[in-house]
């Protein structure tokens, strides 16, 4: 089993910034990829950034060039830095890792954008 805690969310204007962070613990042995994803209310859940374990990373066209994912060393933590944010960022992010193939997810943490 993987257990994923998510942190960093919180209420913010437009235009701040938040970093997200989300720790796994638990059978982590063979992490694939880790990323964000984000759901707003009446929408569908969507990726927002993704990063593997070579370092490639993946990113929806509405964050590109203000939100960064990155990784720690020890592969069990994953980020999100979240600059230049819109009231349209709101949403539940949650972190999802791929270990051995199949998906797990943290609960989320809300992040509201006030305009």
């Amino acid at each position: 089993q993987v257990q994923l805690v998510e942190s960093g969310g919180g209420l913010v204007q437009a235009g701040g910034s938040l970093r997200l962070s989300c720790v796994a613990s638990g059978s982590i042995f063979s992490i694939s990829a880790m990323g964000w994803y984000r759901q707003a209310p009446g929408k569908q859940r969507e990726l927002v950034a993704q990063i593997t374990t070579s370092g490639r990373t993946n990113y929806a066209g509405p964050v590109k060039g203000r939100f960064t994912i990155s990784r720690a060393d020890n592969e069990n933590t994953v980020y999100l830095q979240m600059n230049s944010l819109k009231p349209e960022d709101t949403a539940l992010y949650y972190c999802n890792f791929v270990n051995y193939g199949r998906g797990y997810w943290g609960r989320g943490t809300q992040v509201t954008v006030s305009s």
